[in-house]
């Protein structure tokens, strides 16, 4: 897929130890905000209702998962990292919320997708997968007919967005190749926008524009639980 290419700083094919990061990992600012734009954008895109359940794939330290569960029945948050998961459940704990659940789930140790979901969303996961033609299908079975996949992730960034790129696999995605892999995997009424801007300074010691799409695709059916006009 196209974003994969080793441009300026080389990627290492080899994972990322979020478990190191996961204490300190809401103490950027920075990956707050584009997290809340992430959201914002969503919920501007997508109505929910207290009658959906929602999946959040990679969900982290859940900067998302919690923006999500007041308006919805249930969020299912999904990561390979268990400290994020920690994070995320001492949140749930402290805040004493009833609906979010948390699982620790790694698809390159077999680990598999189960359930049905109205709404699978994923924040700037996407570029740590290797395999999207793989992940985009396991995710769209989940997907309940007239349900919706949101992904956000970066647009191609010549490997200048991490510092470290030590678990990144894709450079950014170019948003008509990812369009089209997401027709690929079944889903249809695609439709992308910018989420989030994020000024970074670059090797160079020059500041940068980087920025973050939502994009979003629906399964066949009755229901549509997206908003946005034809």
């Amino acid at each position: 897929m196209t974003g994969d290419k080793k441009t300026g700083t080389q990627m290492l094919d080899k994972k990322r130890d979020f478990n190191k990061e996961a204490s300190t990992w809401d103490e950027d600012p920075g990956r707050v905000k584009v997290a809340n734009d992430i959201a914002d954008t969503l919920l501007k895109e997508v109505k929910l209702t207290p009658d959906m359940d929602v999946l959040d794939f990679g969900c982290g330290t859940g900067l998302v998962t919690l923006r999500l569960s007041p308006l919805v029945r249930s969020v299912m948050g999904v990561d390979s990292s268990r400290g994020m998961l920690d994070i995320l459940n001492a949140k749930i704990e402290k805040g004493n919320i009833d609906n979010v659940r948390t699982r620790y789930l790694d698809l390159d140790r077999g680990d598999v997708l189960e359930g049905r979901y109205d709404l699978v969303v994923s924040s700037m996961t996407l570029h740590h997968v290797k395999e999207i033609g793989p992940l985009l299908n396991r995710l769209c079975r989940i997907v309940a007919p007239g349900g919706c996949l949101c992904l956000a992730d970066l647009d191609l960034d010549d490997g200048r967005f991490h510092s470290d790129n030590t678990g990144v696999f894709h450079f950014g995605f170019d948003r008509e190749v990812l369009r089209q892999a997401f027709t690929t995997a079944g889903l249809e009424d695609i439709h992308v926008q910018t989420a989030a801007q994020v000024v970074k300074p670059t090797g160079t010691g020059e500041s940068r524009a980087f920025t973050v799409f939502l994009m979003i695709g629906c399964k066949s059916g009755d229901k549509r639980t997206f908003t946005r006009e034809k």
